[in-house]
């Protein structure tokens, strides 16, 4: 990220050259603005990244401002300042769209922190909107490879519930491309204009998982500056993909199901709710209906994310289209005959991601042409499953990663990395299993 330009807009001389020298000790760009109009002004001539501004000022205040500057650009992070007294009225900027508020007199690290965070918000919209035509051509359909009878089928499925509010639960595998299905329903929905955001819900502890999804105050906990939005209000308008849900703890199940229900969140520390207006998309590799029944998850919540249900299926169960992505990923190098022989014979527990990982490494070891020689040792037509295999996804997953974890003389950061799931993933997993 580039230095942040930031505007202040305060009519009272010395608050203004007291704010503009703190922050420009602190490395921002920093613009300054005596009253709404001058900041207006401003904004048209320069891409400014936060607005701070005084509320109570002399002709338009900074409620109106903010108005303004939304009207202009949604791009641009607003915070407000007020003194203690009329925090009611920060509040209600916050509810217009402000991004965050300081009290007067504030700590000048606070107020530090605040336009750091406000400025790194900024950054990801603005690279959202630059990038969203590239972005959007990445994820539209086209980027489901196969074709199968099953993704021809999952396509279609997704063409049709994409321009929708429903909620969508995808089901799959570890590595089957849940992902990529939520961002292609999301990228060619009236919604495309506004941010996906997402969270695995099995990567963060359980403390962090709450704040992150749904906020909190400043002094909420040890550690809390700044008030945080979380990703319901920063994806407000647009979809919030819940990745690994059924790893989610089940108190925080239950205020999940509320603000499906209620559309609205309370930050941590808050007893103030915001109306979000977010299409939920949710991901799990478990069957839900097990942890149901096994009580490891809320039924009520379970009903309410499986309105659509979508399967990705794994690579074993469409064969097919194993060598088309295979030469999607060689990304022009040759594969040998041979080589997509053995490819296609292989069961691929990791699915999609080991299938690109393994096509990666055997274009690194390649002379030119991939042939089976480049291939991992483990993919031989020896090893190509007959008849109807009785395991359970938990049987499969348990042994890949066993196998992983020899391979890289149990190494578990290389490990997750080859896995393609975060460290506290593969911990927490490694202690499921027993690996």
């Amino acid at each position: 990220m580039s230095v942040a330009r930031v505007l202040v807009v305060e009519d009272e001389e010395l608050m203004r050259t007291i704010v503009r020298q703190i922050l420009t000790d602190a490395g921002f760009e920093v613009y300054s603005a005596d009253s709404a109009e001058t900041a207006m002004s401003v904004i048209a001539l320069n891409e400014i990244d936060v607005v701070l501004t005084d509320i109570k000022m002399s002709g338009a205040d900074g409620l109106r401002l903010l108005e303004q500057i939304k009207d202009h650009s949604q791009e641009i992070a607003v915070i407000v300042m007020t003194a203690f007294s009329s925090v009611d009225t920060a509040v209600d900027a916050l509810r217009k769209g402000a991004y965050d508020y300081i009290t007067k007199p504030f700590v000048n690290e606070y107020l530090v922190q605040a336009i750091r965070n406000a400025a790194e918000r900024s950054d990801l919209t603005r690279q959202n909107r630059r990038l969203r035509s590239e972005v959007k051509n990445r994820y539209e359909l086209s980027e489901i490879i196969g074709t199968s009878e099953q993704m021809r089928e999952l396509v279609r499925m997704v063409k049709k519930v994409a321009d929708t509010t429903a909620t969508v639960l995808i089901n799959g595998e570890t590595g089957t491309g849940k992902e990529l299905i939520a961002r292609a329903l999301h990228y060619i929905s009236g919604r495309s204009g506004m941010p996906i955001l997402a969270v695995n819900c099995g990567a963060i502890t359980e403390s962090l998982l709450e704040s992150e999804l749904f906020g909190h105050v400043k002094g909420a906990f040890t550690g809390a500056m700044t008030d945080n939005k979380g990703l319901f209000r920063s994806a407000n308008g647009g979809t919030l993909f819940l990745d690994e849900i059924a790893e989610m703890p089940l108190h925080l199940q239950v205020k999940l199901l509320r603000a499906l229900q209620e559309k609205e969140v309370t930050p941590v520390g808050s007893v103030h709710a915001y109306s979000t207006d977010v299409r939920i998309i949710a991901a799990t590799n478990r069957d839900l209906e097990t942890e149901v029944s096994a009580g490891r998850f809320r039924e009520d919540l379970f009903y309410r994310l499986n309105v659509i249900q979508l399967t990705v299926p794994p690579l074993r169960e469409r064969r097919d289209d194993i060598p088309v992505l295979a030469k999607h990923f060689a990304n022009g190098t040759p594969i040998a005959s041979d080589a997509l022989k053995t490819l296609s014979a292989y069961d691929w527990p990791g699915n999609v991601r080991e299938l690109e990982n393994c096509v990666e490494r055997a274009k690194v070891l390649s002379s030119g042409s991939i042939t089976t020689d480049d291939l991992p040792p483990s993919l031989t037509l020896s090893e190509r499953s007959s008849g109807i295999s009785s395991d359970t996804l938990e049987d499969v997953e348990r042994a890949h990663i066993t196998k992983i974890l020899k391979q890289v003389n149990d190494d578990k950061a290389v490990a997750a990395a080859i896995l393609g799931i975060d460290l506290s993933t593969l911990y927490r997993k490694i202690k499921r299993y027993g690996s």
